[in-house]
């Protein structure tokens, strides 16, 4: 059989192909350099000090690459429990909040007697804080009360689950301010979403979300706006009690609510727009690198 006879066109296309092939190539080869340099005969002791190495520079990705290696390579050391500890503490450096999670719950479900259990519960609830905030959020501040909360009732339930099961954790004071910080939220979320009801003329669905907010979310700076959108509510549904009522424990408890005249009388036309958090609020919480992983102290077991 005689050989094919190639066209120009068809010449040029083959050195398209081969010249995109040869871009992957390097392309692969250049990204090997950031892989962590772990030799064949790397000892236990050797891959975990590399991986300290990382944690200390901030470079958490070639961390967790490490952490891995040395759990996979030595799955009963010494260190295994540990590295599975600090990959935790590695996937929140590097803002993988959803590996962090899945790392912390394989851990407790691992280890659930470690001395340093504890630790993953507080990591849990962090990565979980943090998991709906995109890049920008980051460094610039949004009203996190407008937006999707449902992870904030997962982190205030992990930071609760730690406080019930260790309320001696060196983390339990930190846990129960975030969760301070998290009720405070969630409460205002309910208030934004009782105000998006008002605006839209469901006046029984925003009572109910003010009522909500005043019975199960006390001493929260949202319960005299509660009180307020209680009492817009009822007044459009032509419920005077309701709204009397309303309207008496708001003046008796916040007389100097804004939709209070001086008088008292409650002013219908007062729109709740919601406090918005200052940059010293918003700076409080989540930017800040949480604690490395306590060490543990191995005990060889005799025998």
């Amino acid at each position: 059989m005689s050989r094919p006879r190639y066209t120009s066109a068809t010449a040029r296309a083959l050195r398209r192909v081969a010249a995109l092939c040869l871009a992957v190539l390097l392309v692969a080869c250049s990204g090997n350099d950031d892989m962590p340099d772990i030799a064949a005969d790397s000892g236990e002791q050797q891959i975990y000090d590399q991986a300290q190495r990382y944690l200390n520079n901030r470079n958490y990705d070639l961390a967790v690459r490490s952490l891995q290696a040395l759990e996979s390579r030595y799955p009963f050391g010494k260190y295994a429990e540990q590295a599975q500890l600090e990959i935790i503490y590695a996937h929140y450096g590097a803002y993988e909040y959803e590996a962090a999670v899945e790392a912390a719950d394989r851990f407790i479900r691992l280890h659930p007697q470690h001395p340093n259990v504890d630790y993953a519960y507080y990591l849990k609830g962090l990565a979980a804080v943090n998991s709906e905030r995109d890049f920008l959020s980051r460094f610039i501040p949004m009203d996190e009360t407008k937006r999707d909360v449902s992870r904030a009732k997962e982190a205030f339930a992990e930071f609760a689950q730690l406080l019930s099961r260790y309320p001696d954790s060196p983390y339990a004071a930190d846990a129960k301010a975030r969760m301070v910080y998290l009720r405070n939220l969630l409460a205002r979320h309910e208030i934004n979403v009782a105000n998006y009801y008002i605006r839209r003329g469901a006046y029984l669905a925003a009572a109910n979300r003010g009522r909500y907010v005043v019975e199960n979310f006390q001493r929260t700076p949202a319960v005299p706006d509660g009180l307020a959108v209680m009492a817009q509510g009822y007044i459009y549904l032509g419920m005077d009690d309701l709204a009397r009522e309303a309207i008496e424990v708001l003046r008796t408890n916040y007389p100097e609510y804004p939709a209070l005249d001086k008088n008292g009388e409650f002013k219908t036309s007062y729109t709740l727009e919601g406090q918005q958090r200052s940059w010293i609020n918003k700076l409080s919480f989540g930017l800040f690198d949480p604690p490395k992983p306590p060490q543990f102290n191995y005990t060889p077991q005799s025998g």
